[in-house]
């Protein structure tokens, strides 16, 4: 899907640098980007306790499955956003049509560094923080989208 000419650098990337994409969700080739902030990307496999007879200084903790946070998403509120109106479905109609997110750290030189897909992504929850007349901020929306699993992707 993409390529990288340079080693990787031995310094940590910076956050801040990042691409995201939608699957479907673009105008005229741009994809419906602009986020700010992304948050979610946590797994963490729940255990089992499993005690055992004669045995009473421990219990064995066995793995039973992988859970996944929720991926948020937050950026200034667009009009006419094809994510919006993905949203917009999914509560008035009830209707629901997943979709892979991809997000992309890139290095300075805007080429990818590692990328994460988000399998059957859906949205579950939008908010605008809230208006203060007496700040001068942009209105931030905040989309939060459950999702079967992510998985890094080879860049």
């Amino acid at each position: 899907m993409f390529s990288i000419s340079n080693s990787p650098s031995p310094n940590p990337p910076v956050g801040f640098h990042f691409l995201l994409q939608i699957e479907g969700l673009s105008y005229d080739g741009v994809d419906d980007i602009g986020f700010t902030d992304a948050t979610g990307l946590e797994s963490s496999i729940a255990t089992e306790e499993y005690k055992e007879g004669g045995e009473n200084r421990f219990a064995h903790k066995l793995p039973t499955a992988v859970t996944y946070s929720n991926l948020t998403l937050k950026r200034g509120l667009l009009f006419n956003s094809k994510a919006m109106q993905w949203f917009k479905e999914c509560v008035e109609s009830f209707t629901f049509s997943p979709k892979d997110i991809t997000l992309i750290l890139l290095n300075d030189e805007h080429q990818p560094l590692q990328a994460w897909n988000f399998v059957n992504a859906y949205p579950i929850r939008w908010s605008i923080e809230g208006f203060n007349a007496q700040q001068n901020g942009l209105v931030i929306e905040s989309i939060e989208f459950a999702h079967q699993y992510f998985r890094r992707v080879e860049i």
